[in-house]
C-alpha cells in the first residue's frame, strides 16, 4: 500500500468529471487500500480517488472518532438516491484544499446506493457527519467543490490564496 500525492487547490484535475468505475477487480482494491493510506496519513475523514489523479468514481471514508476502531468505508459509483428537505450545517475542509475551512448547508440525511469493494450493491441512509463527508466526496466525483457552496467573494479569496501559493512554489 502507498501514500499518493494530493491533488491541490487550483489544479484543474478537481474539475474534472470523474467516469464510472466498470468492474471491481484486485487493482481496484489496492488502489481503495491506497487511498484510504493516503486519507488517514493526511489525516482526513473522507477522499475521492480524483484527488489523488485518479479520475474514477470511487471513494473512502472513514468517520470513527479518535481513540475508536477505525472503521474504513469503500465506496464505487456511488450516487445519492435522496435527500432530506431539513438541511444541516457543517463547517467542512478538504484535504485539496488546506487549512481551510468553512460552514457549508447541505441535506441533513441523504440515501447513497453503491458497490461495496466485493462488487456487491448496497444502500446507506446516513444522516450526521457521515452524510455530510459523503455529499462532500461525491461532490468531488462531479468536480464539485465545497468551496462552491459558499459565497461566491469568499471563494474567489481562496482560490485567488491558492493559486498565488501554488505560482509561489513553481518558482
Amino acid at each position: 500500500m502507498t501514500i499518493k500525492p494530493l491533488i491541490i487547490l487550483p489544479d484543474p484535475l478537481l474539475r474534472q468529471l470523474s467516469k464510472p468505475i466498470e468492474r471491481v477487480d484486485a487493482d481496484l482494491q489496492r488502489l481503495a487500500d491506497d487511498m484510504l493510506d493516503t486519507m488517514y496519513d493526511a489525516p482526513g475523514i473522507g477522499l475521492a480517488a480524483i484527488q489523488i489523479g485518479v479520475p474514477r468514481r470511487m471513494l473512502v471514508i472513514d468517520v470513527s472518532r479518535e481513540g475508536e476502531e477505525k472503521q474504513p468505508q469503500v465506496f464505487i459509483n456511488p450516487e445519492i438516491v435522496k435527500s432530506s428537505n431539513e438541511r444541516s450545517v457543517y463547517e467542512e475542509g478538504c484535504l485539496s484544499i488546506p487549512d481551510y475551512y468553512a460552514e457549508v448547508e447541505r441535506p441533513a440525511v441523504v440515501s447513497v446506493k453503491y458497490l461495496d469493494r466485493e462488487g456487491k450493491e448496497q444502500l446507506v441512509e446516513a444522516d450526521g457527519l457521515l452524510a455530510t463527508c459523503l455529499q462532500h466526496e461525491i461532490d468531488h466525483l462531479n468536480g464539485v467543490l465545497f468551496i462552491d457552496h459558499i459565497s461566491r467573494l469568499k471563494r474567489e479569496m481562496v482560490i485567488k490564496k491558492f493559486t498565488k501559493a501554488a505560482k509561489t512554489k513553481a518558482l
